[in-house]
This record gives C-alpha cells, sequence and structure tokens, in this order.
C-alpha cells in the first residue's frame, strides 16, 4: 500500500484556521451588563447609554437572580481568557 501524502495547502489551511481561533479568544472582550454601582442589580440597556441613567457596565462575572458577581466595573481588571490565553477574573 502506498502512503498517502497530505498537500501542504491542507497543512496551511488547518493551521490558519487554530491561528484564528487563538487570536479571536484572546481579544474577544468580556461579558458587560448594566448594573447599579451600590445595589448591584441587572438594569436596562438604557441605563447605561444615557448620560442621565443611573447605571454602569458591569464586566465579567455571573448573575444569580437580578444580582451580579465575581466580574468588575473596571473593563481592564476583567480577562476573558480562553485558548493559549492566561484568565484572570477581577473584583
Amino acid at each position: 500500500m502506498a502512503k498517502r501524502r497530505v498537500r501542504s495547502s491542507t497543512v496551511v489551511l488547518g493551521s490558519m484556521g487554530v491561528l484564528a481561533a487563538t487570536i479571536t479568544s484572546c481579544g474577544s472582550d468580556p461579558d458587560k451588563r448594566c448594573v447599579d454601582p451600590v445595589t448591584h442589580s441587572k438594569l436596562p440597556s438604557y441605563e447605561c447609554k444615557s448620560s442621565s441613567g443611573k447605571g454602569d457596565y458591569y464586566y465579567g462575572g455571573s448573575s444569580s437572580g437580578s444580582k451580579v458577581q465575581g466580574g468588575s466595573f473596571d473593563k481592564s481588571a476583567v480577562d476573558r481568557g480562553g485558548f493559549g490565553c492566561s484568565g484572570t477574573g477581577g473584583g
């Protein structure tokens, strides 16, 4: 039986897919929610979009019912992590 050879274009395309997945997962933004900064309750998004709104964006973390926890109001403090990335939580 003859050995089957893999074409170089197949190897290159496969490698490019892995590279694209790595770059995309490292560069993506963390989840954000509109939250009351005092009570940490979720608010409608328009409360964060208007200058007179009472909400701020809360990045990362999780929500339990109407409350959020485990994230941060500072986007730079939350790193989403992913394939080949180091994930750190902020709080």
